[in-house]
């Protein structure tokens, strides 16, 4: 696994990361599942807390892998084949 692949995989993992943190906030907010996570420790504001580092941590992720994958030249360069 090359490093533009590794780095993807991080900013999409954290990414629904993210959002199954605002899920759960939401269902706190709406009293759905509040003595679950309370149960847990986890409030509103942390699953919020959460999610807002999961987007930041992907976003940051994603534009590190855009900005090797400009870096990196391919060795090869495929030339068109004459029909």
């Amino acid at each position: 696994m090359d490093r533009f692949t590794r780095l993807q995989l991080v900013a999409r993992i954290t990414y629904y990361v993210g959002w199954i943190a605002l899920i759960c906030g939401a269902a706190v907010h709406v009293n759905i599942a509040r003595n679950l996570f309370l149960s847990m420790d986890l409030s509103q504001r942390n699953l919020f807390e959460i999610a807002v580092v999961s987007f930041l941590i992907c976003v940051a992720t994603e534009l590190r892998a855009l900005a090797n994958a400009e870096k990196e030249v391919p060795s090869v360069v495929k030339k068109p084949v004459a029909a």
